[in-house]
């Protein structure tokens, strides 16, 4: 759901709020605007549970939009959007599905078998599950079946990847609650309300003190550690004081410092002519584990944005901004590195650490070196129509919404491989500052991909789903030798399988040895066969799904983050309410027969 950002505060009324009125005034110019094709159309939200758009303006993705607007008008506007009244206060609780009195102490945390900690399955975010930790062999894959299903409660989308730790399921709803699951039942062992909605996926570490912490990080640009055992609140740090600042990216510990990502939707902000545009600068924080203590912080744009000038009304044009941090970063612990892959800039000219790959000192925060893949990419919502804070030249908005991924290949030299909005994907040479070996142009490119979210690589091959949503010709899986940059095969796209559905591939990718999973924009899930390409298995995840914890569970569009597969299972969510989506709100549980 996208809002643009009123005018003026709304005052309180007297009499009851009038939801059409509110939504004319607040919400039509992006909501009804084909220029911003981000926007959740109206004819999308009437679909969601009022309370979903209730919980979007007050802690959610639209919460700085909705800060402008009362409880009530909140309400109201929920109401005349969906034509049902939303309560007054939006529960956040799980609907049912307690395990029972299991102690925390049973907990056997990381030493309790296989894994998927983190976003990538490990800190160089190869996103491959060996076979160890998979225990899901490929000829065992078209048995595949629904375990279970878990409903998000009020929720419009499903954006939170799973991790798998010692048997326990951590994941989080857009609403901002975080849920302890058991992994082969999806009953609840416990759940924690964050300040607002969390997207980022969890990492789980063990602290000095012997207690295992779970570290996520919300909308507000909280980052926090909880006793992943019992749910218990260990700290708490706001790392970016900037009002549009939030956490997508998963944060990522290693040798006690947890490294986060710091992003922002001031691009949605600058859609106002009256907001003095820009002054976020993506970063990496570097936290201490044990207290959540900032050691560094380290700014994707070096420059502190600063007075450029003033637009026809007197505002004042600030900058340079922009190069959000929308991914887990990526650890390169031979050459003492943390690398980021940055979002497209705000302001112009467009900063030179845009759109690109930046390396970062592990223990200082100091940039060792910088390649960017896309010059000139300044970029805001809905330009077009005067806005001042548009750039003269408006970009391509090619972010890197993908980690990089630093995999040892069969013949032991390293690679940073890493893909674009572009439709673009590259291999780089870590040892020479990132220069590129090889690229790819896997689809056209558009403001919501060519690559997306998220792609996987094994020893010799990476593969890409291919989104190019918004394009003629959208969707496609392609697999690339990880030594040449070759083509090694192409999936074609499928037919959508609803009706005026896309099926453009935007989620993340994941592989085991043998099977490459993922999922599609009109709900359908598959299994690809990682020697060719061939189908093995897929699964319609539209529709209703009965939930273990009672909650109505919808499936729809799959985006954002991708499968997960642990100890025989296999994990995605669908439902995703935004850019022309379908909502929904479960968690799929798949395992053999």
């Amino acid at each position: 759901m996208l809002l643009v950002v009123p005018a003026a505060v709304s005052p309180a009324q007297a009499q009851a709020p009038d939801g059409a009125v509110l939504f004319e005034t607040h919400c039509t110019s992006c909501h009804l605007a084909t220029a911003i094709p981000r926007a959740l159309a109206i004819d999308n939200m009437r679909a969601l549970p009022p309370e979903a758009i209730v919980g979007a303006l007050t802690d959610g993705a639209m919460r700085e939009q909705g800060a402008e607007l009362s409880p009530a008008e909140r309400r109201a506007v929920a109401a005349f959007i969906t034509g049902r009244g939303a309560a007054a206060a939006v529960g956040a609780t799980p609907g049912g599905g307690a395990c029972g009195s299991a102690a925390a102490a049973d907990w056997p945390g990381p030493d309790g078998g296989p894994q998927w900690n983190g976003w990538g399955a490990g800190v160089t975010n190869a996103r491959f599950q060996p076979a160890s930790g998979a225990r899901l062999a490929a000829a065992d894959v078209p048995r595949l079946r629904i375990r279970w299903a878990f409903g998000y409660p009020n929720s419009a989308s499903a954006q939170s990847q799973p991790t798998i730790v010692g048997g326990r399921l951590f994941v989080a709803s857009e609403r901002g609650v975080v849920y302890a699951l058991d992994a082969r039942t999806g009953c609840t062992h416990w759940s924690f309300e964050a300040q607002s909605g969390v997207r980022s996926a969890m990492t789980v570490g063990r602290l000095a003190d012997g207690r295992h912490a779970l570290f996520f990080g919300d909308f507000n640009a909280n980052v926090y550690a909880l006793d992943a055992a019992t749910g218990e609140e260990i700290w708490r740090r706001d790392v970016e004081a900037h009002v549009a600042a939030r956490i997508t990216g998963a944060p990522v510990l290693h040798e006690e410092r947890l490294y986060v990502p710091v992003s922002s939707l001031e691009e949605l902000l600058a859609a106002d002519p009256e907001y003095p545009c820009c002054t976020f600068r993506g970063s990496i924080a570097a936290l201490e584990a044990a207290t959540g203590d900032v050691v560094w912080q380290a700014f994707t744009i070096p420059e502190a944005p600063a007075p450029r000038g003033r637009n026809p009304d007197g505002y004042y044009l600030m900058g340079p901004a922009g190069a959000a941090v929308w991914s887990a970063p990526t650890i390169d612990t031979a050459r003492g590195l943390v690398y980021a892959a940055t979002g497209n800039a705000y302001t112009e000219p467009a900063a030179p650490t845009s759109d690109a790959i930046v390396a970062f000192d592990l223990a200082t925060g100091a940039v060792r070196w910088t390649n960017q893949l896309t010059p000139g990419d300044a970029f805001i919502l809905g330009c077009g129509g005067g806005n001042p804070n548009c750039p003269d030249d408006d970009g391509p908005d090619f972010d890197f919404g993908s980690s990089p991924a630093l995999v040892t290949m069969t013949d032991g030299s390293d690679l940073l491989v890493i893909g674009q909005k572009s439709g673009v994907a590259y291999g780089l040479d870590p040892d020479r500052e990132g220069a590129v070996v090889w690229q790819y142009r896997v689809g056209a490119g558009s403001e919501l991909g060519g690559i997306e979210w998220g792609f996987a690589v094994d020893a010799e091959k990476a593969y890409f789903a291919n989104s190019d949503y918004l394009t003629p010709d959208p969707g496609g899986l392609a697999s690339v030798r990880l030594r040449t940059g070759e083509l090694v095969w192409f999936a074609e796209p499928h037919e959508p399988v609803c009706e005026a559905c896309s099926p453009a591939l935007l989620a993340a990718v994941t592989a085991i040895p043998g099977v490459v999973f993922s999922g599609a924009y009109d709900g359908l899930f598959r299994a690809y066969d990682a020697a060719d390409g061939t189908v093995l298995w897929e699964y319609d995840t539209n529709g209703d799904h009965e939930t273990v914890n009672g909650v109505r569970g919808q499936g729809g569009s799959i985006n954002g983050p991708g499968p997960v597969v642990v100890d025989g299972m296999v994990y995605v969510n669908s439902g995703y309410a935004a850019f022309g989506g379908r909502p929904g709100n479960v968690l799929l549980a798949f395992g053999v027969d």
